[in-house]
């Protein structure tokens, strides 16, 4: 159970399509101190939170079902291990249900342990089943 990744999944009554766009579109629900684009595959970007940044590059993209992002770089400041991030990766697996569509998100790699795991895990869930379900229903 140690090595279990972090992982949260919402449900929506929007297509998998406006879900799809929705996650892509990181500077709205994640954060608006954004730097590239996240749209498409081998799209490189930054986010910063103060002076912790994180580098992601999308290394897969199925458009409306499935994107894998990496974190290619990151200083999170508050930290230890200042790239306890980098090499990890967010898996977005996007399906259709009955009661609507389905996204679940991974972090492969955020595993009970690390030093920002409870922290981190609150995060996500913040931005995950807040700001992004808001922007994908509202």
């Amino acid at each position: 159970m140690e090595n279990k990744n972090y992982t949260t999944s919402i449900l929506v009554d929007q297509s998998p399509e406006q879900a799809f766009n929705a996650i892509n579109n990181v500077k709205t629900w994640w954060s608006s101190n954004f730097e590239g684009h996240s749209e498409k595959l081998n799209d490189v970007y930054t986010v910063h939170f103060g002076k912790t940044n994180i580098t992601i590059q999308i290394i897969e993209s199925i458009p409306f079902e499935k994107i894998l992002w990496e974190v290619i770089d990151c200083h999170k400041d508050w930290l230890k291990n200042k790239k306890e991030w980098k090499g990890t990766k967010m898996l977005w697996e996007i399906s259709t249900v009955m009661e609507g569509t389905k996204i679940t998100f991974t972090h492969i790699g955020l595993v009970p342990g690390l030093e920002c795991y409870k922290g981190c895990e609150n995060a996500w869930r913040e931005y995950i089943r807040g700001s992004l379900y808001n922007l994908i229903t509202e």
